[in-house]
Protein backbone atom coordinates (compact mmCIF):
# COMPACT_ATOMS: atom_id res chain seq x y z
CA UNK A 1 0.00 0.00 0.00
CA UNK A 2 1.40 3.32 -1.13
CA UNK A 3 1.34 6.30 0.79
CA UNK A 4 0.77 9.96 -0.74
CA UNK A 5 3.94 12.20 0.04
CA UNK A 6 4.65 15.48 -1.88
CA UNK A 7 6.27 15.48 -4.57
CA UNK A 8 9.99 16.38 -5.53
CA UNK A 9 12.35 15.72 -7.88
CA UNK A 10 16.71 15.94 -7.42
CA UNK A 11 16.19 20.07 -8.47
CA UNK A 12 13.25 20.69 -5.87
CA UNK A 13 13.86 18.33 -3.39
CA UNK A 14 15.41 21.87 -0.74
CA UNK A 15 13.00 24.02 -1.62
CA UNK A 16 10.59 25.65 0.70
CA UNK A 17 11.67 24.01 3.86
CA UNK A 18 11.24 25.81 7.00
CA UNK A 19 14.36 27.48 8.67
CA UNK A 20 16.95 25.40 10.53
CA UNK A 21 16.33 24.86 14.36
CA UNK A 22 19.28 25.73 15.71
CA UNK A 23 20.86 23.68 18.32
CA UNK A 24 23.86 23.56 20.17
CA UNK A 25 25.41 20.45 20.52
CA UNK A 26 26.12 21.02 24.51
CA UNK A 27 22.51 21.44 25.05
CA UNK A 28 22.16 17.79 24.17
CA UNK A 29 25.65 16.73 25.95
CA UNK A 30 23.90 18.52 29.21
CA UNK A 31 20.31 16.80 28.72
CA UNK A 32 21.51 13.25 28.05
CA UNK A 33 23.96 13.44 31.17
CA UNK A 34 23.81 10.89 33.12
CA UNK A 35 21.70 9.20 31.48
CA UNK A 36 21.77 5.57 29.39
CA UNK A 37 24.55 4.97 27.71
CA UNK A 38 23.93 4.73 23.92
CA UNK A 39 24.84 0.85 22.68
CA UNK A 40 25.57 0.89 18.47
CA UNK A 41 25.12 -2.09 17.16
CA UNK A 42 27.20 -1.23 13.82
CA UNK A 43 27.00 -4.00 10.82
CA UNK A 44 30.17 -2.53 9.47
CA UNK A 45 32.84 -0.51 11.17
CA UNK A 46 32.08 2.61 9.17
CA UNK A 47 29.68 4.06 11.83
CA UNK A 48 32.38 5.32 13.74
CA UNK A 49 32.97 8.26 11.13
CA UNK A 50 31.07 10.83 12.20
CA UNK A 51 32.23 10.60 15.94
CA UNK A 52 35.65 11.06 17.83
CA UNK A 53 36.90 9.60 21.43
CA UNK A 54 34.67 6.95 21.42
CA UNK A 55 35.21 3.25 22.35
CA UNK A 56 34.95 0.90 19.92
CA UNK A 57 34.70 -3.06 20.28
CA UNK A 58 34.81 -6.07 18.20
CA UNK A 59 34.12 -8.33 20.57
CA UNK A 60 30.99 -8.14 23.07
CA UNK A 61 32.14 -10.50 25.59
CA UNK A 62 31.18 -9.24 29.17
CA UNK A 63 34.03 -8.64 30.55
CA UNK A 64 34.80 -6.25 26.99
CA UNK A 65 31.07 -4.59 27.44
CA UNK A 66 31.68 -3.96 31.00
CA UNK A 67 34.93 -1.71 29.99
CA UNK A 68 33.31 0.02 27.46
CA UNK A 69 30.38 0.76 29.89
CA UNK A 70 32.88 2.00 32.49
CA UNK A 71 34.59 4.46 29.63
CA UNK A 72 33.69 8.30 30.04
CA UNK A 73 31.86 8.40 26.61
CA UNK A 74 27.78 9.24 26.12
CA UNK A 75 28.10 5.82 23.34
CA UNK A 76 30.19 3.41 22.34
CA UNK A 77 30.15 1.12 19.50
CA UNK A 78 30.14 -2.60 19.40
CA UNK A 79 30.93 -4.21 15.50
CA UNK A 80 29.07 -6.61 14.42
CA UNK A 81 29.85 -6.67 10.97
CA UNK A 82 26.27 -8.38 10.35
CA UNK A 83 26.07 -6.76 6.94
CA UNK A 84 28.55 -9.81 5.67
CA UNK A 85 26.55 -12.35 7.31
CA UNK A 86 23.56 -14.70 6.03
CA UNK A 87 20.24 -13.50 8.04
CA UNK A 88 20.48 -16.51 10.47
CA UNK A 89 23.74 -16.05 11.25
CA UNK A 90 23.07 -12.00 11.61
CA UNK A 91 20.79 -13.13 13.93
CA UNK A 92 22.49 -15.31 16.60
CA UNK A 93 25.15 -12.44 16.33
CA UNK A 94 22.53 -9.91 17.55
CA UNK A 95 21.10 -12.35 20.17
CA UNK A 96 24.69 -12.62 22.01
CA UNK A 97 25.37 -9.00 21.92
CA UNK A 98 21.79 -8.40 23.97
CA UNK A 99 22.64 -11.01 26.49
CA UNK A 100 26.34 -10.15 27.41
CA UNK A 101 25.15 -6.55 27.03
CA UNK A 102 22.41 -6.44 29.51
CA UNK A 103 24.69 -8.69 32.24
CA UNK A 104 27.34 -6.04 31.52
CA UNK A 105 24.73 -3.23 32.27
CA UNK A 106 23.83 -5.14 35.47
CA UNK A 107 26.90 -5.69 36.60
CA UNK A 108 28.05 -1.69 36.17
CA UNK A 109 25.01 -0.55 36.67
CA UNK A 110 24.63 1.44 33.75
CA UNK A 111 21.29 1.58 31.68
CA UNK A 112 21.31 1.40 28.03
CA UNK A 113 19.38 2.35 24.78
CA UNK A 114 20.35 0.54 21.62
CA UNK A 115 20.95 1.70 17.96
CA UNK A 116 21.42 -0.40 14.87
CA UNK A 117 23.55 1.02 12.48
CA UNK A 118 22.98 0.14 9.20
CA UNK A 119 23.65 1.74 5.83
CA UNK A 120 23.04 5.19 4.70
CA UNK A 121 21.93 3.87 1.60
CA UNK A 122 19.58 1.55 2.86
CA UNK A 123 21.76 -1.63 2.54
CA UNK A 124 21.80 -4.16 5.37
CA UNK A 125 19.17 -6.95 7.14
CA UNK A 126 16.21 -4.51 7.94
CA UNK A 127 13.63 -5.54 9.52
CA UNK A 128 15.66 -8.73 10.78
CA UNK A 129 17.58 -7.25 12.97
CA UNK A 130 15.36 -5.12 14.75
CA UNK A 131 13.22 -7.52 15.25
CA UNK A 132 15.85 -9.62 16.84
CA UNK A 133 16.72 -6.96 19.18
CA UNK A 134 13.23 -5.87 20.16
CA UNK A 135 12.94 -9.78 20.90
CA UNK A 136 15.89 -10.03 22.61
CA UNK A 137 15.37 -7.05 24.87
CA UNK A 138 11.81 -8.91 26.05
CA UNK A 139 13.72 -12.04 26.47
CA UNK A 140 16.74 -11.00 28.82
CA UNK A 141 13.89 -9.18 30.96
CA UNK A 142 14.48 -5.46 29.53
CA UNK A 143 11.30 -3.32 28.19
CA UNK A 144 10.05 -4.09 24.24
CA UNK A 145 10.41 -1.72 22.44
CA UNK A 146 7.00 1.08 21.84
CA UNK A 147 8.47 1.77 18.76
CA UNK A 148 11.60 1.69 15.92
CA UNK A 149 12.87 4.69 14.92
CA UNK A 150 14.67 4.71 11.56
CA UNK A 151 17.42 7.51 10.48
CA UNK A 152 19.43 6.75 7.58
CA UNK A 153 20.71 9.99 7.38
CA UNK A 154 24.44 10.60 6.79
CA UNK A 155 25.09 14.40 6.59
CA UNK A 156 28.39 14.82 5.81
CA UNK A 157 28.13 12.02 2.72
CA UNK A 158 25.01 13.81 1.13
CA UNK A 159 22.67 11.36 2.23
CA UNK A 160 19.62 13.23 3.63
CA UNK A 161 15.89 12.33 3.99
CA UNK A 162 13.03 15.23 3.26
CA UNK A 163 9.31 14.84 3.13
CA UNK A 164 10.36 11.21 4.19
CA UNK A 165 11.86 10.74 0.85
CA UNK A 166 15.66 9.49 0.98
CA UNK A 167 18.17 11.22 -1.36
CA UNK A 168 22.15 11.05 -1.47
CA UNK A 169 23.99 13.92 -3.48
CA UNK A 170 25.45 12.94 -6.66
CA UNK A 171 29.07 14.01 -7.80
CA UNK A 172 27.83 16.93 -9.69
CA UNK A 173 25.51 18.58 -6.51
CA UNK A 174 22.61 17.50 -7.37
CA UNK A 175 20.19 14.57 -5.81
CA UNK A 176 19.15 11.62 -6.83
CA UNK A 177 16.66 9.36 -4.86
CA UNK A 178 18.60 6.48 -3.44
CA UNK A 179 16.57 4.11 -5.01
CA UNK A 180 17.50 5.09 -8.29
CA UNK A 181 21.05 4.93 -6.73
CA UNK A 182 23.83 1.79 -7.41
CA UNK A 183 23.39 0.85 -4.03
CA UNK A 184 19.65 0.38 -4.93
CA UNK A 185 21.09 -2.59 -6.92
CA UNK A 186 23.08 -4.05 -5.20
CA UNK A 187 23.24 -7.97 -5.35
CA UNK A 188 21.96 -8.68 -1.50
CA UNK A 189 20.46 -5.78 -0.35
CA UNK A 190 18.74 -4.40 -2.96
CA UNK A 191 15.47 -2.56 -2.81
CA UNK A 192 13.27 -0.50 -5.05
CA UNK A 193 11.69 2.46 -3.28
CA UNK A 194 13.30 6.05 -1.86
CA UNK A 195 10.15 6.68 0.28
CA UNK A 196 11.24 5.21 3.49
CA UNK A 197 7.60 4.49 4.58
CA UNK A 198 7.44 2.37 1.31
CA UNK A 199 10.71 1.08 1.69
CA UNK A 200 9.48 0.15 4.92
CA UNK A 201 6.57 -2.24 3.29
CA UNK A 202 9.08 -3.39 0.99
CA UNK A 203 11.62 -4.56 3.10
CA UNK A 204 8.86 -6.20 5.79
CA UNK A 205 7.33 -8.00 3.13
CA UNK A 206 4.16 -6.02 3.43
CA UNK A 207 3.77 -6.66 7.40
CA UNK A 208 4.30 -3.09 7.62
CA UNK A 209 2.08 -1.00 5.56
CA UNK A 210 3.53 2.30 4.40
CA UNK A 211 0.29 4.23 5.88
CA UNK A 212 0.76 2.74 9.33
CA UNK A 213 5.05 4.64 9.04
CA UNK A 214 4.96 7.44 11.34
CA UNK A 215 6.42 10.20 9.69
CA UNK A 216 8.52 13.00 11.48
CA UNK A 217 9.25 15.58 8.85
CA UNK A 218 11.43 18.95 8.80
CA UNK A 219 8.00 20.86 10.20
CA UNK A 220 7.58 18.81 13.15
CA UNK A 221 11.77 19.47 13.62
CA UNK A 222 11.79 22.68 12.80
CA UNK A 223 8.59 24.27 13.16
CA UNK A 224 7.08 22.08 16.07
CA UNK A 225 10.81 21.60 18.01
CA UNK A 226 11.86 19.23 20.03
CA UNK A 227 7.88 19.03 22.40
CA UNK A 228 5.97 18.32 19.22
CA UNK A 229 8.55 15.59 17.69
CA UNK A 230 8.71 14.12 21.81
CA UNK A 231 4.73 13.97 21.65
CA UNK A 232 4.98 12.01 18.18
CA UNK A 233 7.01 9.65 19.80
CA UNK A 234 5.50 9.05 23.08
CA UNK A 235 2.33 7.92 20.54
CA UNK A 236 4.44 4.87 19.72
CA UNK A 237 2.84 1.39 20.61
CA UNK A 238 3.57 -2.22 19.96
CA UNK A 239 7.33 -2.08 17.74
CA UNK A 240 5.65 0.84 15.45
CA UNK A 241 7.98 2.10 12.84
CA UNK A 242 8.81 5.97 12.75
CA UNK A 243 10.68 7.47 10.01
CA UNK A 244 12.54 10.49 10.55
CA UNK A 245 13.65 13.36 8.35
CA UNK A 246 17.17 15.18 8.20
CA UNK A 247 19.23 17.48 6.27
CA UNK A 248 21.43 19.08 8.85
CA UNK A 249 23.06 18.67 12.26
CA UNK A 250 20.65 20.49 13.67
CA UNK A 251 17.98 18.64 12.76
CA UNK A 252 19.07 15.33 13.89
CA UNK A 253 19.71 17.44 17.28
CA UNK A 254 16.12 18.44 17.88
CA UNK A 255 15.32 14.34 17.52
CA UNK A 256 18.16 14.09 19.89
CA UNK A 257 16.41 16.40 22.40
CA UNK A 258 13.08 15.16 21.56
CA UNK A 259 14.37 11.23 22.17
CA UNK A 260 15.73 12.15 25.29
CA UNK A 261 12.46 13.83 26.47
CA UNK A 262 10.03 10.90 25.47
CA UNK A 263 12.26 8.18 26.92
CA UNK A 264 12.77 9.97 29.93
CA UNK A 265 8.61 9.78 30.47
CA UNK A 266 9.04 6.17 29.96
CA UNK A 267 8.82 5.35 26.11
CA UNK A 268 11.10 2.85 25.07
CA UNK A 269 12.72 3.36 21.82
CA UNK A 270 14.87 1.25 19.44
CA UNK A 271 16.82 2.41 16.50
CA UNK A 272 18.11 1.71 12.90
CA UNK A 273 20.23 4.83 12.18
CA UNK A 274 22.50 6.28 9.71
CA UNK A 275 26.08 7.63 11.30
CA UNK A 276 24.81 10.95 11.68
CA UNK A 277 21.97 9.77 14.25
CA UNK A 278 25.07 8.92 16.92
CA UNK A 279 26.71 11.97 16.65
CA UNK A 280 23.73 13.77 17.79
CA UNK A 281 22.85 11.39 19.60
CA UNK A 282 26.02 11.29 21.72
CA UNK A 283 25.95 15.24 22.31
CA UNK A 284 28.93 15.75 20.27
CA UNK A 285 29.28 18.47 17.61
CA UNK A 286 31.40 17.77 14.02
CA UNK A 287 34.98 17.58 14.76
CA UNK A 288 37.57 19.27 12.06
CA UNK A 289 39.83 16.52 10.75
CA UNK A 290 42.85 15.08 12.43
CA UNK A 291 46.03 17.15 11.78
CA UNK A 292 49.42 15.77 10.79
CA UNK A 293 50.35 16.54 14.63
CA UNK A 294 48.12 14.74 15.88
CA UNK A 295 48.97 11.97 13.67
CA UNK A 296 52.64 11.70 14.31
CA UNK A 297 52.91 9.95 17.33
CA UNK A 298 50.60 7.33 16.23
CA UNK A 299 52.58 5.37 14.07
CA UNK A 300 53.77 1.82 13.46
CA UNK A 301 57.37 0.70 12.64
CA UNK A 302 57.49 0.59 9.01
CA UNK A 303 58.65 3.89 7.10
CA UNK A 304 55.32 3.21 4.91
CA UNK A 305 51.97 1.78 5.34
CA UNK A 306 49.18 -0.59 3.91
CA UNK A 307 45.79 -0.11 1.95
CA UNK A 308 43.39 -2.47 1.86
CA UNK A 309 40.75 -2.35 -1.05
CA UNK A 310 38.22 -4.85 -1.13
CA UNK A 311 35.22 -2.26 -1.97
CA UNK A 312 34.17 -3.15 -5.62
CA UNK A 313 31.52 0.01 -6.00
CA UNK A 314 32.68 2.52 -8.83
CA UNK A 315 33.31 5.13 -6.40
CA UNK A 316 36.17 3.27 -4.56
CA UNK A 317 37.74 1.94 -8.31
CA UNK A 318 38.00 5.83 -9.42
CA UNK A 319 39.33 7.03 -6.19
CA UNK A 320 41.85 3.89 -6.63
CA UNK A 321 42.78 5.22 -10.23
CA UNK A 322 43.54 9.19 -8.75
CA UNK A 323 46.02 7.22 -5.96
CA UNK A 324 47.76 5.20 -8.61
CA UNK A 325 48.12 9.43 -10.58
CA UNK A 326 49.45 10.76 -7.23
CA UNK A 327 52.05 7.71 -7.53
CA UNK A 328 54.37 6.18 -4.31
CA UNK A 329 52.67 3.23 -4.17
CA UNK A 330 53.37 -0.28 -4.54
CA UNK A 331 50.67 -2.49 -5.76
CA UNK A 332 49.33 -5.89 -5.54
CA UNK A 333 46.60 -7.92 -6.89
CA UNK A 334 44.67 -10.46 -5.27
CA UNK A 335 43.32 -12.75 -8.37
CA UNK A 336 39.44 -13.21 -7.16
CA UNK A 337 39.46 -16.14 -9.46
CA UNK A 338 42.71 -17.77 -7.40
CA UNK A 339 41.07 -16.95 -4.06
CA UNK A 340 37.96 -19.18 -4.89
CA UNK A 341 40.31 -21.89 -5.94
CA UNK A 342 41.05 -24.23 -2.61
CA UNK A 343 44.50 -25.82 -3.81
CA UNK A 344 45.99 -22.39 -5.45
CA UNK A 345 44.36 -19.38 -2.44
CA UNK A 346 46.83 -20.02 -0.02
CA UNK A 347 50.27 -19.86 -1.90
CA UNK A 348 48.73 -16.50 -3.73
CA UNK A 349 47.84 -14.87 -0.76
CA UNK A 350 51.19 -15.35 0.86
CA UNK A 351 53.32 -14.32 -2.60
CA UNK A 352 51.24 -11.25 -2.38
CA UNK A 353 51.65 -10.52 1.31
CA UNK A 354 55.20 -11.51 1.18
CA UNK A 355 55.63 -9.00 -1.69
CA UNK A 356 53.97 -6.17 0.12
CA UNK A 357 55.72 -6.29 3.44
CA UNK A 358 59.06 -5.67 1.46
CA UNK A 359 57.45 -3.26 -0.68
CA UNK A 360 57.08 -0.94 2.72
CA UNK A 361 60.78 -0.33 2.99
CA UNK A 362 60.47 2.05 0.35
CA UNK A 363 56.71 2.86 -0.49
CA UNK A 364 52.93 2.55 0.62
CA UNK A 365 51.37 -0.54 -0.15
CA UNK A 366 48.14 -1.38 -1.79
CA UNK A 367 46.73 -5.23 -1.71
CA UNK A 368 43.73 -4.87 -3.89
CA UNK A 369 41.33 -7.73 -5.06
CA UNK A 370 40.68 -8.07 -9.08
CA UNK A 371 38.29 -5.62 -10.14
CA UNK A 372 35.72 -7.67 -11.74
CA UNK A 373 32.88 -8.51 -9.63
CA UNK A 374 32.24 -11.69 -9.02
CA UNK A 375 28.58 -12.72 -8.19
CA UNK A 376 26.33 -15.76 -7.31
CA UNK A 377 23.22 -17.30 -8.70
CA UNK A 378 21.08 -15.63 -5.71
CA UNK A 379 22.02 -13.12 -2.74
CA UNK A 380 23.11 -15.80 -0.21
CA UNK A 381 25.69 -17.45 -3.13
CA UNK A 382 26.95 -13.47 -3.47
CA UNK A 383 27.16 -12.90 -0.12
CA UNK A 384 28.92 -15.65 0.22
CA UNK A 385 31.62 -15.35 -2.13
CA UNK A 386 32.48 -11.70 -0.79
CA UNK A 387 33.00 -13.42 2.81
CA UNK A 388 35.22 -15.50 1.07
CA UNK A 389 36.69 -12.60 -0.87
CA UNK A 390 37.31 -10.61 2.65
CA UNK A 391 39.02 -13.44 4.17
CA UNK A 392 41.72 -14.26 2.05
CA UNK A 393 42.35 -10.14 1.73
CA UNK A 394 42.36 -10.30 5.52
CA UNK A 395 44.45 -12.70 5.54
CA UNK A 396 47.16 -10.78 3.55
CA UNK A 397 47.17 -8.49 6.05
CA UNK A 398 47.56 -10.30 8.90
CA UNK A 399 50.51 -11.97 7.23
CA UNK A 400 52.09 -8.70 6.17
CA UNK A 401 51.67 -7.11 9.53
CA UNK A 402 53.14 -10.12 10.99
CA UNK A 403 56.51 -9.83 8.83
CA UNK A 404 56.49 -5.78 9.22
CA UNK A 405 54.14 -3.73 10.82
CA UNK A 406 52.93 -0.64 8.83
CA UNK A 407 53.15 2.58 9.49
CA UNK A 408 49.77 2.93 9.66
CA UNK A 409 46.76 0.57 7.65
CA UNK A 410 43.86 1.60 5.82
CA UNK A 411 40.98 -0.70 4.70
CA UNK A 412 38.81 0.65 1.94
CA UNK A 413 35.17 -0.93 2.35
CA UNK A 414 32.73 -1.79 4.84
CA UNK A 415 33.14 -5.67 5.20
CA UNK A 416 36.89 -5.15 4.49
CA UNK A 417 37.53 -3.16 7.39
CA UNK A 418 35.39 -4.99 9.90
CA UNK A 419 37.31 -8.15 8.63
CA UNK A 420 40.70 -6.71 8.57
CA UNK A 421 40.09 -4.82 11.86
CA UNK A 422 38.65 -8.38 13.97
CA UNK A 423 40.95 -11.00 11.90
CA UNK A 424 43.95 -9.43 10.24
CA UNK A 425 44.88 -7.06 13.49
CA UNK A 426 43.01 -8.94 15.96
CA UNK A 427 41.79 -6.00 17.55
CA UNK A 428 39.13 -6.01 20.01
CA UNK A 429 39.04 -2.37 22.05
CA UNK A 430 40.00 1.19 20.22
CA UNK A 431 38.76 4.57 20.62
CA UNK A 432 37.39 5.94 17.18
CA UNK A 433 39.70 9.40 18.04
CA UNK A 434 38.48 11.31 14.72
CA UNK A 435 38.36 11.39 11.23
CA UNK A 436 40.91 12.14 8.43
CA UNK A 437 38.42 14.02 5.65
CA UNK A 438 35.66 16.09 6.80
CA UNK A 439 33.11 13.80 8.51
CA UNK A 440 34.04 10.65 7.09
CA UNK A 441 37.33 8.32 7.41
CA UNK A 442 37.87 6.87 10.90
CA UNK A 443 40.99 6.40 12.64
CA UNK A 444 40.78 4.16 15.51
CA UNK A 445 43.64 3.76 18.25
CA UNK A 446 43.54 -0.01 18.75
CA UNK A 447 44.65 -0.74 22.54
CA UNK A 448 45.45 -4.25 22.32
CA UNK A 449 46.72 -7.40 20.41
CA UNK A 450 48.84 -6.82 17.47
CA UNK A 451 47.96 -3.60 16.02
CA UNK A 452 48.27 -1.53 19.39
CA UNK A 453 50.34 1.65 18.19
CA UNK A 454 49.08 1.40 14.34
CA UNK A 455 46.46 3.86 13.18
CA UNK A 456 43.91 2.14 11.51
CA UNK A 457 41.92 3.88 9.24
CA UNK A 458 38.16 2.63 8.22
CA UNK A 459 37.67 4.15 4.63
CA UNK A 460 34.03 2.86 3.34
CA UNK A 461 33.17 2.19 0.29
CA UNK A 462 30.53 4.71 -0.74
CA UNK A 463 31.91 7.49 0.72
CA UNK A 464 33.76 10.71 -0.68
CA UNK A 465 34.89 12.35 -3.65
CA UNK A 466 37.28 10.58 -6.26
CA UNK A 467 40.12 12.31 -4.50
CA UNK A 468 38.99 11.28 -1.52
CA UNK A 469 41.29 8.11 -0.57
CA UNK A 470 44.60 10.04 -2.29
CA UNK A 471 43.83 12.82 -0.39
CA UNK A 472 44.01 10.73 3.00
CA UNK A 473 46.97 8.88 2.01
CA UNK A 474 48.81 12.20 2.02
CA UNK A 475 47.56 13.48 5.30
CA UNK A 476 49.34 10.00 6.71
CA UNK A 477 52.47 10.73 4.70
CA UNK A 478 52.50 14.33 6.33
CA UNK A 479 52.25 13.07 9.83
Amino acid sequence: MSVSLPARTGRTALDGLPPVREVPAAEVAARIAGGPRLVVLDDDPTGTQTVADVPVLTSWTVDDLRWALRQDSAAFFVLTNTRSLSPEDAAARNREVVRALHEASAAEGTGYVLASRGDSTLRGHFPLETDVLAQELAAVGADAPDGVVLVPAYIEAGRITVDSYHWMRTPDGGLLPVGESEFARDATFGYRSSALPEWVEEKTGGRVAAADVLRITLDDLRVGGPARVAELLSGLRDGRTAVVDAVCDDDLRVLALAVAEAEGGGVRLLYRVGPSFVRARAGQAGRPPLTAGELRPLRGDAPHGLIAIGSHVSLTTRQLERLRERGGIAEFELDVALLLDDERREPHVAEVAARAATALESSDAVIRTSRALVTGADAEESLAISRRVSATLVEAVRLVNAARRPAFVIAKGGITSSDTATHGLEIRRAWARGTLLPGIVSLWQPVDGPAAGIPYIVFAGNVGGDEALADALDLLRSA
